[in-house]
């Protein structure tokens, strides 16, 4: 099978080159790698086209495009029947492109169309450790007939592309999940390649995470995404935790050890997959509940953004 491999840059410079050269690195390289640059003001096209040697690289720039806007541009100028997509902000490990077209060929089902690959946060202080701990799931962890990836590791064929319309141009975030979902429903689920691993960098500041958080959000609410989940999460924190709080002052002090019970049962897994990558220490463990409560902070309001987006059809 021809495969290509597709993704978006938008003033990637200084990082784009990490990715470039676990491409060239590959076990089974792409017979194409289609680039869409966004309209970058750096020298990201420049450094891209130091590689034409080295990897048979396609340039294409649609200036202001979203990220949907931009891979469907690569998808439709890529000349392989199996596009593998991935983000510009990573590295791959050598056999991630032939782990995806593997599981493509010969995963489960028959003649899987779609093939979910994964990734590792690849941190380099406390913060990020704690960060990647808190929201990424270990491989163990992975339902993969539930399993919706990250458009940084995943493959399909572009007929299957095609099916479904492509990635929801009208939408600026959360695209991959709506992509996933209308992908799933069409031809069930992901064939699950936990070794095709893409290492990524987590947000080195929590202004960075917390807006990052947001922004999945409002595209929760303009895609309509998980009502449930949100819903929860706001009866949590606007409900139960000021009754628990109130019961506690004024009915019995043993509520405050409920509290703190399931207070670290919130923040348990992330300290278990932190004792399994030996990251404990004491500025990681300070971090998670930090992380948590933004994360959902940012959520909170991110959420009724995106929803009066959807409703108002404001962007």
């Amino acid at each position: 099978m021809k495969v290509s491999l597709i993704t978006t840059v938008l003033n990637e410079g200084d990082h784009i080159r990490r990715l470039l050269d676990s491409v060239a690195r590959q076990s089974r390289r792409p017979d194409e790698m289609v680039v869409c640059d966004g309209g970058s003001s750096d020298n990201t096209i420049e450094v891209v086209r130091e590689y034409e040697g080295r990897l048979p690289i396609k340039i294409i720039v649609a200036k202001g495009a979203n990220i949907s806007q931009g891979r469907n541009a690569a998808i439709r100028a890529a000349s392989g029947e199996v596009i593998a997509v991935t983000d510009a902000g990573v590295w791959l490990e050598e056999r991630w492109l032939e782990e995806l077209v593997w599981s493509l060929e010969f995963g489960v089902g028959s003649s899987p169309s779609l093939a979910a690959g994964f990734y590792h946060s690849d941190p380099q202080t406390a913060l990020e450790a704690a960060l990647g701990a808190t929201t990424m799931p270990e491989a163990s962890e992975i339902d993969p007939a539930k399993f919706l990836p990250s458009s940084r590791s995943a493959a399909f064929r572009k007929e299957a592309w095609e099916a479904v319309g492509g990635y929801p141009e009208w939408l600026d975030y959360s695209e991959d999940v709506v992509f996933d979902l209308a992908m799933r429903k069409k031809f069930g689920a992901f064939a699950f390649a936990p070794k095709a691993v893409a290492h990524f960098r987590p947000r080195s500041s929590l202004a960075a995470f917390a807006k990052q958080y947001f922004n999945y959000a409002l595209g929760d609410g303009r895609a309509n995404l998980w009502p449930r989940i949100h819903f929860i999460r706001y009866f949590t924190y606007l409900v139960a935790l000021p009754l628990g709080v109130f019961a506690a002052i004024t009915v019995s002090p043993w509520i405050w050890l409920l509290g703190a019970m399931a207070g670290l049962a919130y923040v348990r897994r992330p300290l278990q997959r932190l004792a399994r990558a030996k990251q404990i220490s004491a500025a990681t463990l300070l971090w998670i509940p930090i992380i948590r409560v933004t994360g959902d902070a940012a959520k909170m309001i991110g959420y009724p953004v995106g929803v009066w987006g959807r409703l108002f059809n404001r962007r």
